[in-house]
């Protein structure tokens, strides 16, 4: 199974179905199942933009070292000013994630929370479990 690592507490903002796009740096090609795992370590939570994005979240407990979820990647969009100026309107959404002019929104949809998370070291960028 695909899998891509990342920070809590953005896996929980997926979870909640708070963010469905993951911003990145570089694009993919890959399209379909994904499985996202919370990496073991958590971003900065001392962070101004961290605090404000947890607390959009109900549960604020983090789950790190897991693979907890599963969804479809179903679109990479390469951000220009329009797209960047389009998201800054769903400012949950824009919050969330890292908006600038030459990176990518990774579209995420269908996402489901696992029954059994998976305890998984991680890696980095997309890898097989």
């Amino acid at each position: 199974m695909k899998v891509l690592s990342l920070k809590e507490p953005y896996v929980s903002l997926i979870k909640e179905k708070i963010k469905t796009i993951e911003t990145r740096s570089f694009k993919t090609n890959y399209r379909g199942e994904l499985y996202l795992h919370a990496s073991k370590v958590s971003a900065d939570l001392k962070n101004e933009k961290v605090k404000q994005v947890l607390n959009l979240l109900n549960d604020k407990e983090l789950k790190n070292g897991y693979i907890l979820l599963k969804c479809n990647l179903v679109d990479c969009v390469y951000m220009d000013e329009n797209f960047v100026k389009k998201i800054k309107d769903n400012k949950q959404e824009y919050l969330c994630g890292e908006y600038k002019v030459g990176r990518y929104a990774w579209i995420l949809e269908d996402i489901q929370v696992l029954d059994e998370p998976i305890l998984a070291k991680g890696k980095l960028g997309i890898w097989n479990y």
